[in-house]
């Protein structure tokens, strides 16, 4: 979804800059909801103010929830169809790949810095294992783990380098 939302909000449209899509895409990994739902809501909200942050946000919520809604209204058994069931594992496939791609671009992207490189690679590792080994693992744990062990890491450079922060 993120490399949708870049080709279109930043190469074709130029609503918003890649640096505010990075920061869209923090916030958005950091609040509830898609980000699909909260990208639309930052660019209406920069482009019209309030009044576009509201129509931006039911203009990617309200198609799905219509289809979603009809689907569940004349289709009771729709998961026991065939072909519906074939299409979701090729969807599955396919978020994948999206997934995949999102996570590329941003790499490419970044600042290569050690500390940047390292938590990429660490977070990539990890979640290989958790991925290999059929681990029971929070994913929101794991979040919140990497978010003590960044505070930590950048609190001690801060310390090293001199600028302060919570050891001054």
């Amino acid at each position: 979804m993120i490399s949708i939302i870049i080709n279109i909000c930043v190469v074709k449209k130029k609503w918003i800059t890649h640096d505010e899509i990075m920061n869209v895409a923090v916030i958005a990994e950091s609040t509830p909801g898609p980000i699909a739902i909260n990208c639309a809501t930052y660019v209406g909200y920069k482009k019209k103010g309030i009044m576009g942050a509201i129509v931006a946000t039911l203009g990617v919520v309200l198609p799905s929830f219509i289809i979603i809604y009809l689907i569940s209204i004349f289709l009771n058994n729709f998961l026991e169809i065939k072909w519906v069931v074939n299409a979701f594992k090729g969807i599955r496939v396919a978020v994948g790949l999206l997934i995949l791609d999102a996570g590329f671009n941003m790499i490419e992207k970044m600042k290569k810095e050690p500390f940047q490189v390292a938590v990429v690679c660490s977070s990539f590792i990890v979640m290989v294992l958790i991925n290999i080994f059929a681990w029971n693992f929070s994913s929101i744990l794991l979040m919140f783990i990497a978010a003590i062990v960044s505070v930590l890491i950048i609190m001690v450079q801060e310390a090293q380098s001199g600028k302060g922060g919570a050891f001054k």
